[in-house]
């Protein structure tokens, strides 16, 4: 098989390949390990969960699946592109083109209204408001929220700021969803909800990663992995 076709192989089959991915801090003059020969991989369309309690090391797996943070040793591949290659600039370009993140915090700008919010990385991207707008409105439409889009985030409860949240990350129609503790400030029924859209956005062909602390939560995805002193496992 030659090299044009094996890459082509993992654009189709494998959204992520990770392969003995280290990664320590220092404190002090020691060097602590946080990530340990770490194997990992998600194919596309699949719906998996990493768990792991506080400490573990799933946050800064999490970092560096999403270009936010670079591995200190072993290849991570990202929709067919090693991501371990590249300088920082294009880590940015990558993480605009193919994370959709949806943070615990919901990371909404507080002076823009919502559709503003949503619009915001395809605008980061070059378009105008009026294009981005036209891509916007299906995901809006689809998290119910299109009588929400003048008014501010402040003026919006936990479980639709979460909606807002998912709907940007939907706009830029990323390679992968990553989704940090998504029902971590959401009470129950509002966390259910939003769990919910997860498994409906999945069974329409979107690849969620999703980051959490509770098993309860783990368990809506399709297969969960967890992260233990640094080290991954299925079991």
């Amino acid at each position: 098989m030659s090299a044009e076709s094996e890459k082509k192989e993992i654009v189709t089959t494998e959204i992520i390949k990770m392969e003995n991915i280290n990664k320590g801090y220092r404190l002090g003059e020691e060097m602590v390990p946080v990530l340990r020969d770490v194997c990992f991989s998600v194919e596309k369309g699949e719906f998996v969960a990493i768990l792991g309690p506080s400490g573990s090391g799933k946050t800064t797996l999490m970092n560096i699946i999403g270009c936010m943070d670079v591995a200190d040793s072993g290849s991570y591949f990202l929709n067919g592109e090693a991501i371990h290659e590249m300088p920082q600039d294009r880590l940015n370009e990558i993480r605009n083109r193919e994370i959709g993140f949806i943070f615990q915090n919901y990371q909404l700008i507080p002076t823009y209204n919502i559709l503003q919010n949503i619009i915001m990385p395809l605008v980061v991207r070059g378009m105008t408001s009026r294009e981005a707008e036209e891509i916007c409105m299906p995901f809006i439409e689809l998290l119910g929220i299109s009588h929400r889009l003048n008014h501010k985030p402040n003026e919006l409860s936990g479980g639709q700021k979460q909606r807002v949240s998912i709907a940007r990350a939907l706009a830029g129609q990323p390679a992968i969803l990553l989704a940090d503790e998504p029902t971590g400030a959401l009470d129950s029924s509002s966390g259910k909800d939003v769990l919910n859209l997860f498994e409906k956005i999945n069974a329409m062909g979107n690849t969620i990663v999703m980051i959490t602390h509770d098993l309860n939560v783990a368990q809506r995805a399709k297969r969960i992995v967890h992260m233990i002193d640094g080290r991954l496992s299925s079991g």
